[in-house]
């Protein structure tokens, strides 16, 4: 294989929960009389951390009303993630990786608690060999969180690579020295993912399935 560790960034992603992430966070600032961003301003801080979120879409917050935009968030998400799946397909595709012998790993923006809630809902825990949350230290695009899952399965960044559908995924995998594959149904258009240099661009989770069988 030329790759034998393949890493997967979750919202957008895996599970189709963008629409879920932008109305919770339109509804969070809502309540508190903040600036209601964009769609288009929400869909791009999909995959950071909610820190990092916070500060590139509300700039003049002070830091000490974080936790109340972070309740506020959470709160909306759990109402607006009981109607949210993975893609069409997903389960096959990570099932039929996983038989065919990938490691298989998790980089996300989630928290801890937010992706042991989704693995148990979906049932995709047993597939993944390790995961790493933007709690836990590093958050994208900075490298550390691709590097730290490197080191725990045991593959070079040669042999890994990162799958994704935000520009914030491909740039963690250049800074890490790893490939990138790019995802459009997620957040983030194709042109921005394409200017990130990834190896394709891919439309549907079929064409993911089929690349990753022709060239993982």
């Amino acid at each position: 294989m030329r790759f034998e560790l393949l890493v997967f960034d979750w919202d957008g992603t895996l599970m189709d929960s963008a629409a879920a992430i932008v109305a919770s966070l339109q509804g969070a600032c809502r309540d508190l009389g903040l600036p209601v961003p964009s769609v288009e301003q929400a869909r791009y801080i999909i995959g950071l951390g909610l820190g990092d979120a916070l500060r590139h879409i509300l700039p003049d917050l002070d830091s000490g009303q974080y936790p109340a935009v972070v309740e506020r968030y959470r709160h909306h998400f759990l109402e607006q993630h009981a109607g949210a799946r993975l893609f069409p397909g997903i389960a096959d595709v990570i099932a039929g990786l996983h038989g065919a012998g990938f490691r298989l790993a998790i980089a996300t923006g989630k928290s801890r608690r937010g992706l042991a809630r989704a693995l148990a809902e979906t049932g995709l825990q047993p597939y993944f060999h390790a995961t790493r949350c933007a709690d836990e230290g590093h958050t994208k695009p900075d490298p550390g969180m691709l590097k730290t899952l490197m080191a725990e399965v045991g593959i070079p960044n040669d042999k890994t690579l990162m799958v994704g559908d935000t520009t914030h995924d491909l740039e963690m995998a250049r800074a890490a020295g790893v490939a990138s594959l790019a995802v459009t149904y997620g957040a983030h258009p194709h042109d921005a993912l394409l200017a990130s240099q990834p190896l394709a661009c891919l439309h549907t989770v079929t064409e993911l399935r089929d690349w990753l069988a022709a060239h993982g």
